[in-house]
């Protein structure tokens, strides 16, 4: 069997597209990455180096412009969190904000999420969110969508036990999809009282994103599940 860190996904769930990137943007990303980045490679992770103290360790994947994540840092402090974004403009706004309000508690990957949490330790993470991955709405596309089997049992070698995997789409099929996938996972237990869904969580922020699916009449399905065994 690979080692997670030979794990390999020929079909990735994400495509390169920067649209603007900002000269505020690219230079946060030319002098900050040094500071709050994950360095690229294959070698595992410290995480108590990586952040310079041992404490718990929350990973949001695919943070957009980094608005929950900030958020989520600035009130707990205590806490550790390390977000995952490929998209360069998001990565460059999200170390703007970190240094300008002193959040010493969040790196930076811009990398796959895939690789790099197969350099991350097993038993590791107090959390880990998912808020509004790629739908890949049409049909051809699915294969595309990041939460499948083999991802899902991936995050829950990471996950401390009794860690929590949070989730939120505003596409009821890729809510549906997510759902079943998670459940049929023997290492996972679902949150909801109904076996389906959770109210929206006071840690995840309303961020403008949702808030304008929202406006959209975009209903958006929250998940939470507990890694058990």
């Amino acid at each position: 069997m690979p080692s997670d860190s030979q794990l390999r996904r020929p079909i990735r769930s994400f495509v390169r597209r920067e649209g603007r990137f900002t000269t505020a943007q690219r230079r946060a990303v030319e002098t900050l990455m040094s500071k709050y980045g994950v360095p690229a490679g294959e070698a595992p992770l410290d995480l108590a180096q990586l952040f310079g103290r041992a404490a718990p360790v929350h990973v949001e994947i695919g943070f957009g412009n980094g608005e929950a994540l900030a958020a989520m840092a600035a009130a707990h402090p205590e806490d550790n969190y390390l977000g995952i974004e490929v998209h360069r403009p998001g990565v460059g706004a999200l170390l703007r904000r970190i240094e300008a309000e002193g959040l010493s508690n969040v790196r930076i990957a811009c990398l796959d999420a895939v690789e790099l949490l197969a350099r991350l330790p097993d038993d590791a993470l107090a959390a880990v969110y998912l808020f509004f991955p790629d739908p890949w709405p049409k049909l051809r596309h699915h294969k595309r969508r990041l939460v499948q089997s083999e991802f899902a049992r991936l995050v829950h070698r990471k996950l401390k036990p009794g860690g929590i995997w949070r989730l939120a789409t505003d596409w009821e099929d890729y809510a549906r999809h997510m759902l079943a996938v998670l459940t049929a996972d023997p290492g996972f237990e679902n949150l909801a009282t109904d076996g389906a869904f959770v109210s929206r969580p006071p840690e995840r922020p309303l961020t403008r994103f949702e808030q304008r699916g929202r406006k959209l009449g975009h209903s958006v399905r929250d998940l939470a599940f507990r890694k058990i065994g």
